[in-house]
């Protein structure tokens, strides 16, 4: 289960209390070796590094679940390319607003229910329902 960040709970008070607007961003789905919190952003989470065929994932709307009870979750499998070599044991995921590695605002985040070695040759995979975040 996954929490929003500084930074999107920032931006989502200032919309519903008209201050500014917000535009919806696209999500991209990062793995971190550490827990980003919720002051992270894309350049300072600790992101596997940006080698070996690593590469944030897109998603689309669709990918996800619509919002209910402060909550919302993948509705897609979420996949990422097969590592060429060791990505690092990962922790965590962290939704951001940015493809690009070390880059862009982290809108939510939150811990693997396991740790993961990543090695070459492996495919990390989120089935329907496996990520989550949630509105504290």
């Amino acid at each position: 289960m996954g929490s929003f960040s500084n930074y999107a709970e920032a931006k989502i008070l200032d919309h519903i209390v008209g201050k500014t607007s917000f535009t919806m961003p696209t999500a991209y789905i990062a793995l971190c070796t550490a827990d980003p919190t919720e002051a992270g952003t894309g350049a300072s989470i600790t992101e596997v590094a940006d080698a070996n065929a690593y590469a944030r994932v897109t998603t689309a709307g669709s990918d996800w679940d619509a919002a209910a009870a402060g909550a919302t979750a993948n509705a897609a499998a979420i996949e990422f390319t097969e590592a060429s070599g060791s990505w690092g044991t990962v922790t965590h995921f962290a939704i951001l607003d940015s493809a690009t590695h070390g880059a862009g605002n982290m809108l939510a985040y939150g811990a693997l229910t396991a740790s993961k070695a990543v090695t070459d040759g492996d495919t990390v995979i989120f089935a329907i329902g496996d990520l989550s975040a949630t509105l504290d």
